[in-house]
């Protein structure tokens, strides 16, 4: 048995259009087999994603809910999925057969889809970070891993370990954009990516940085979140500079788009949750075009420094997701 590549193609492009309307766009830049191999990882992670969430595609959470969704049970079954994907033994489960596609083109080590996974279990562990280098390391397991493997695919090294590195802040960047934007949301399901020692610091009692009486406070949360993600994006745009002309036109436009969801955020204020942040297909447009001609001229000479951020865990330095 072997994999249907188009109805697979045909699969990841139906789910990154219904998941993720900035990221379908961006990658749009990139050339066709790059694009096809994003698409594909990306409709294994969506995938997965949901299945420890009780999601589709988004939406309301099932975890959780009264014991009707079993995330540890969804875990495992990724897991077992996976190493399938891994042994090349198709399932007929499209989303596992995505990234057993996506295997036979390009090599992506174990480590780095475990890393990701791990993520997972954070979150059907209903982990909470303690403090600001947990908030970090989790960023990293649900995003930054992400980008990882995104840089393989677009031909990034193996050992080249300093561009991984800016990749990985690439991901960390967006998912504290989205930590960011989705506080309330987060907090409808029972869930809190602030980190307690964020919280104890503003005063803020457990369980209550939704209550409208801390919506001052709770902002200045989000503005630390917004600075800590301008400081990963410009430490990733920086790093695209290793890209190929097509992949860093797409990598640059997506920075751009994710990075007006923070920047929003903190220009709202006490009122970034009255209602979703998102960017307006026009600013999209934009960082489209401005990416573009920033492909076009040459890239940066002035290194930006990665002093001071988080990094990654090297495989062999590997302790497990939590600690």
């Amino acid at each position: 048995m072997s994999y249907d590549a188009d109805a697979l193609h045909g699969f990841a492009h139906d789910s990154i259009a219904r998941g993720s309307k900035s990221f379908a766009l961006a990658s749009r830049l990139f050339d066709r087999q790059t694009r096809e191999r994003v698409w594909l990882l990306y409709a294994w992670c969506r995938a997965a994603d949901d299945l420890v969430d009780g999601q589709d595609h988004g939406g309301a959470m099932r975890h959780g809910g009264g014991g009707k969704h079993d995330a540890k049970a969804a875990l495992a079954r990724i897991d077992a999925l996976t190493d399938r994907a891994y042994a090349g033994d198709p399932t007929g489960e499209p989303a596992c057969d995505a990234l057993g596609l996506l295997l036979t083109e390009i090599a992506i080590p174990r480590s780095v889809i475990d890393d990701i996974i791990a993520g997972f279990a954070l979150d059907a562990d209903d982990w909470r970070p303690r403090s600001e280098a947990d908030l970090l390391r989790y960023c990293y397991h649900v995003a930054g891993a992400v980008g990882v493997a995104m840089a393989l695919m677009m031909g990034i090294d193996p050992g080249d370990e300093t561009t991984l590195d800016r990749a990985s802040d690439l991901g960390i960047a967006f998912q504290l954009a989205n930590i960011a934007r989705d506080v309330a949301e987060d907090a409808a399901a029972d869930r809190c990516y602030l980190p307690d020692e964020w919280l104890v610091e503003l005063d803020i009692p457990p369980g209550q940085h939704m209550h409208p009486a801390f919506r001052p406070r709770l902002s200045v949360m989000a503005k630390w979140l917004a600075e800590m993600a301008g400081d990963y994006e410009a430490s990733a745009r920086w790093g695209a500079r290793k890209l190929g002309p097509r992949s860093r036109w797409a990598v640059l436009a997506a920075t751009g788009i994710y990075g007006d969801i923070a920047r929003e955020v903190r220009r709202r204020g006490d009122h970034a949750w009255d209602h979703r942040t998102a960017t307006s297909f026009a600013a999209k447009l934009g960082w489209v075009a401005r990416a573009g001609w920033s492909v076009l001229r040459r890239p940066p000479q002035r290194r930006i420094s990665r002093e001071g951020l988080w990094t990654r865990p090297r495989a062999e330095a590997r302790t497990g997701a939590g600690e």
